[in-house]
């Protein structure tokens, strides 16, 4: 059974979607680190495998279902939406663009009405442009046509929702994180899978691409810094 955390007064309330994942599971155990309160949603089909050494607070819900989202919420200040549908490949690719896409907007609609001080989050560094004359940054901006494949094409549409919710009001920070690498990827990620059928000589063959990687540690610190 995982350890829940009994709330304690005066201190605010951090949610975390996609505890379970890889990077979530850093975030949530360097905000436990420094003292938060941490409240996790998981869907009740979810492995808390990755954070079950933690103190947490426990929320049984689906980006999909508007009023799990509620009841997560309920006293929560800040919150890192860190979850996502990360599949190269899907029989029915609708399912990657109802949890990333309709999923975010669900819970920016839930953090909205409940009032929350701050939210972060994470996109990918894929949504930015990079075959542009000047440098890229985050606001080179790639265009929806240039994404390639559906969690690429999805994750620029929720990090849209995100950017317009910023602009109605929402105290929005995207994190656009690169290919995150270390501790923790157990299951593996797809990017995971990749490099470790590369180093196992199990790849057929490989095209020509580039890849920057960022320490999973590094990317969590950052998400708790925005």
């Amino acid at each position: 059974m995982p350890r829940q955390r009994r709330e304690r007064k005066g201190r605010m309330t951090t949610l975390v979607t996609g505890a379970a994942g890889f990077v979530g599971s850093h975030v949530t155990r360097q905000l436990v680190a420094r003292g938060d309160q941490v409240r996790v949603l998981l869907r009740a089909s979810s492995t808390n495998r990755a954070i079950a050494d933690l103190s947490l607070e426990y929320v049984t819900g689906d980006l999909r279902e508007p009023a799990s989202l509620d009841r997560a919420m309920k006293g929560v200040k800040r919150v890192f939406h860190v979850a996502a549908d990360y599949r190269l490949w899907a029989r029915s690719s609708q399912e990657i663009y109802d949890s990333n896409v309709g999923g975010t907007r669900n819970l920016l609609s839930a953090a909205k009405r409940a009032g929350v001080e701050r939210l972060v989050y994470t996109s990918t560094v894929a949504t930015v442009a990079v075959d542009r004359p000047q440098r890229p940054n985050e606001f080179t901006d790639a265009k929806l046509e240039e994404m390639v494949g559906h969690y690429k094409r999805s994750k620029w549409m929720a990090e849209r929702e995100a950017l317009e919710a910023a602009k109605n009001g929402l105290p929005v920070i995207v994190a656009m994180p690169t290919t995150p690498v270390g501790p923790g990827d157990w299951k593996p990620t797809p990017t995971g899978k990749i490099i470790l059928d590369f180093l196992n000589g199990k790849m057929p063959g490989y095209v020509e691409t580039g890849l920057n990687f960022v320490g999973v540690e590094e990317c969590a610190a950052g998400h708790l810094r925005v």
